[in-house]
């Protein structure tokens, strides 16, 4: 794919509202255009060389030609497309035939995210299951669980209620592991009172669950997480409420009362009876719960974003989206919980990025599944994970990244598992396939979001049975391969520059191996990856070694002197 052009949203490329075209010395065409969209109508600029731009940036490409022309940026998003010939480039390659705007790339002036989100690498924690400091009396709706010899409840009876009496204290005096790992912000699922051990079902919003040692082990844990320059993203249901929370009992004008008596909930669970943003009050307090908390925390998940605001005729998402963002201060993050197509709900003013399931843990499931995985499900789709070549896994990438900006793509969070998800050694089978995962995670665009647990090769064939007590006191538990790979490939991330704020151009796909490159002005790093064999070795100059393990390769492709 070297002999192609290339183009990406990375700084290398896009520069306010000057763009870059990449194009190889052996690529042949007569005439040259950016086609954009204005006020709806098409519009096409010539793109002229660049002769700033010579020899071999990024490490490689030294005959390469670089074209440019300055984009308007007229409306808030505003898309393009290049032409070449009679050939289209949009973000999911060269086309030589008539393409939909759907894969233009796109151009944003919306507010920006955080500066801080662009580096940083997320650890999830599902807090009962963490570590604990102290044993505190269940209340009466638990069934209590011995740390390290009670099995967990994946399904059935007593999932919600089995309780193992993690608590936030246990969190930062695990700091040292989370901040080992590379990861520099850690994400708790809910910390509200509630009658479950997901906290899902809130009580309440106006003071965390005792059982996790209260607001004071809050501000314990973020005021450890903030002197050590890290920060912490809480865990906002905006979709629904427990049926014990006192607005539920309290203001019927905030839920959806139905003529039969009933009322409508989450997934028809009555447990957790859904918002209704249509009434002022749900907007007022949910705000100030938002801002609220932030005295502790410096961003949210938000729980069941794609439903939120949804209700048979009612559309009113991305009107809260872009409500709660502006509401909140500049500096706060927001990433959306969508397990299937986010595109539709980014790049409107809300959202930063979204949990990107299905343009990244779903493909990545496909291609490095185990031959002898049997799960029920494929995250909520009926049957097991279908098994993908790797030519399928890249246009798979591709296309979900190329329905949004890049600036959305990049604070996505990629994740391979999730408190929600199997354990991704449970979907591999082995410790090199998990391997091969987390480098691809390490060293993709997005966010890597890695959830506690999967660093020592933990497993669970679902989302309950993945909450996994810490194997703190079960050394027999911990795979210390994985563990180490996991520190080498997330500190790698941390250390270089291009996994970071690099571009992707991908180089190579066949069934069994992957390879592309991260790419800035000055140098690049290259990733080879392959599920069976060795990872091939790509035809690049002056490649120094990062890191090696079976079936996963990394380089440095400097700039010589």
């Amino acid at each position: 794919m070297l002999d192609q052009p290339h183009h990406d949203g990375s700084q290398l490329y896009v520069a306010e509202h000057l763009l870059w075209v990449r194009v190889p010395a052996g690529f042949v065409f007569e005439n040259a255009y950016v086609r954009t969209v204005i006020d709806g109508e098409p519009r096409f600029l010539p793109l002229t060389p660049d002769p700033s731009r010579t020899g071999p940036i990024g490490g490689y490409g030294a005959t390469d030609t670089w074209l440019t022309a300055k984009l308007p940026a007229h409306n808030p998003v505003t898309p393009y497309r290049f032409l070449f010939g009679s050939r289209w480039l949009n973000a999911t390659g060269l086309h030589e035939r008539e393409v939909t705007d759907i894969n233009d790339f796109k151009l944003v002036t919306h507010e920006a995210p955080p500066p801080w989100m662009r580096d940083a690498i997320v650890y999830e924690i599902f807090p009962d299951r963490f570590a604990s400091t102290s044993r505190k009396s269940p209340p009466e709706w638990a069934i209590p669980a011995s740390w390290d010899t009670d099995p967990v409840i994946g399904s059935g009876p007593g999932v919600s209620e089995q309780l193992y009496g993690g608590d936030l204290d246990g969190v930062t005096a695990r700091l040292d592991h989370i901040q080992s790992l590379g990861a520099n912000t850690v994400y708790l699922t809910p910390v509200f009172a509630s009658r479950s051990n997901h906290r899902y079902d809130a009580s309440t919003f106006d003071s965390v669950d005792p059982l996790l040692g209260g607001d004071v082990a809050l501000k314990r844990l973020s005021d450890a997480l903030h002197t050590r320059g890290m920060r912490l993203i809480g865990d906002i249901t905006t979709n629904h409420v427990g049926s014990s929370h006192e607005w539920f009992a309290n203001d019927p004008e905030m839920f959806y009362f139905l003529p039969d008596g009933g009322y409508e909930s989450w997934c028809g669970v009555t447990s957790l009876p859904k918002l209704n943003w249509g009434s002022p009050l749900v907007r007022e307090r949910l705000v100030a719960v938002m801002r609220r908390w932030l005295e502790f925390f410096d961003g949210w998940r938000v729980d069941c974003a794609n439903m939120t605001g949804r209700f048979r005729d009612e559309d009113r998402a991305h009107e809260v989206a872009r409500e709660l963002r502006r509401a909140l201060p500049s500096g706060t993050a927001l990433v959306a919980e969508h397990n299937h197509y986010a595109a539709g709900d980014l790049d409107r003013d809300g959202w930063h990025g979204t949990m990107n399931y299905g343009g990244f843990l779903r493909p990545i499931w496909t291609w490095l599944r185990s031959d002898e995985l049997a799960l029920g499900d494929f995250l909520g789709w009926p049957g097991n994970v279908p098994s993908r070549p790797g030519q399928s896994v890249m246009a798979t990438i591709r296309e979900f990244a190329s329905h949004m900006s890049w600036r959305s793509y990049i604070h996505s969070w990629q994740l391979l598992d999730s408190h929600d998800a199997a354990r991704i050694r449970t979907v591999t089978g082995s410790a090199r396939r998990q391997i091969v995962a987390a480098g691809l995670q390490a060293t993709m665009p997005g966010t890597p979001m890695l959830f506690a647990g999967s660093e020592f090769g933990l497993t669970g064939h679902n989302g309950e049975a993945s909450r996994t007590p810490m194997p703190w006191n079960r050394p027999g538990d911990i795979d210390d391969e994985v563990f180490s790979s996991y520190r080498a490939l997330f500190g790698l991330r941390t250390s270089e520059k291009a996994l970071r704020h690099g571009g992707l151009r991908w180089i190579h796909g066949d069934a069994d191996s992957l390879a592309f490159i991260r790419e800035t002005g000055s140098e690049s790093v290259v990733v080879s990856a392959a599920r069976t064999g060795s990872a091939p070795i790509p035809a690049l100059p002056n490649l120094k070694p990062l890191f090696e393990a079976p079936g996963l390769s990394i380089w440095r492709c400097a700039r010589t002197a």
